[in-house]
C-alpha cells in the first residue's frame, strides 16, 4: 500500500447513494415501454453496468436494438429521474478531501455515461475536491472490462500496483483483478461483502468514511 498514488472511486453505490433513484427511474421506463416486468432486486442487481449490458441482462429474450431504440425515444419524450440528484454517502466528502490532503490523486471510474457524471459532479462540484481524471462507460469499455482502468493509468503514467480501485460491485472488483490493481470493497452498496471479496477485493469496509483509517493501517503495517 505504500506505493499505492491513485485511488480510483466508482460513484454509483460508493460515493453516491443513488441505487434508489436509479431503480425507480429503471422500473418507470419499464413500465411506460411496456416491457417484461422484472423485479427491483433484479434491476438492483445490474447497478454499476453501463445500459447496454443491463438491458441484455434484463432481457435476454428481447432483441436489444429495439429495446434501446425503444428506450432513447422514452428518454427524450420524459425527463428522466436522475440519480445525479441522488446525495452523497455521510462523511464522503470530508473523507475526500482528507485523502486529497494526504497527497493521493482522486479518479472515477463509473458505469454511468458521460452526461450523467458531469451532471453529478457539477451538482457536488462546491463540496468534492478535484478527480485527477474520470472515465464512463460509453466513452470507453464497460465494466467489468478493465478497459478504463487502463486508460486511466495510461493517462496517469501509473502501473496497476500504483492505483486501488475501490466500488460496492462484483464487477468493479473483477476488472481491478483482470490487471493486477489492488481493489477495495465498500458494504454501503449492492453487492454483498462476500461476493466482493470472491472476485478480487483485498478487504471490505463499511463506507468510504473508513478509508484514511485503512489506507493509514496498511501504510504502517508495511513500514
Amino acid at each position: 500500500m505504500k506505493q499505492i498514488q491513485l485511488l480510483i472511486f466508482d460513484w454509483d453505490g460508493t460515493l453516491a447513494d443513488s441505487a434508489g433513484p436509479i431503480v425507480e427511474s429503471m422500473q418507470t421506463a419499464i413500465a411506460e415501454l411496456g416491457l417484461p416486468a422484472r423485479s427491483d432486486s433484479q434491476v438492483r442487481e445490474l447497478i454499476g453496468l453501463g445500459w447496454m449490458d443491463v438491458l441484455a441482462k434484463l432481457f435476454p429474450e428481447l432483441d436489444s436494438r429495439d429495446v434501446i431504440a425503444r428506450l432513447e425515444e422514452y428518454r427524450k419524450r420524459v425527463p428522466p429521474v436522475h440519480a445525479h440528484q441522488a446525495p452523497l454517502f455521510n462523511g464522503v466528502v470530508d473523507a475526500l478531501h482528507a485523502l486529497h490532503g494526504a497527497n493521493y490523486g482522486l479518479a472515477v471510474a463509473t458505469g454511468k455515461y458521460r452526461v450523467g457524471l458531469d451532471r453529478a459532479l457539477a451538482t457536488h462540484a462546491h463540496a468534492l475536491p478535484p478527480f485527477t481524471i474520470t472515465r464512463c462507460a460509453d466513452e470507453t469499455a464497460s465494466k467489468p472490462d478493465p478497459l478504463m482502468l487502463s486508460e486511466i493509468l495510461h493517462a496517469t503514467r501509473l502501473s496497476p500496483e500504483q492505483a486501488l480501485m475501490i466500488g460496492d460491485t462484483e464487477y468493479d472488483m473483477a476488472m481491478a483483478r483482470a490487471i493486477g490493481m489492488p481493489a477495495l470493497g465498500v458494504a454501503c452498496g449492492v453487492h454483498e461483502p462476500g461476493r466482493l471479496l470472491d472476485t478480487g477485493a483485498a478487504a471490505v469496509i463499511d463506507d468510504v468514511r473508513a478509508m484514511p483509517a485503512w489506507l493509514r493501517e496498511r501504510i504502517q503495517g508495511t513500514a
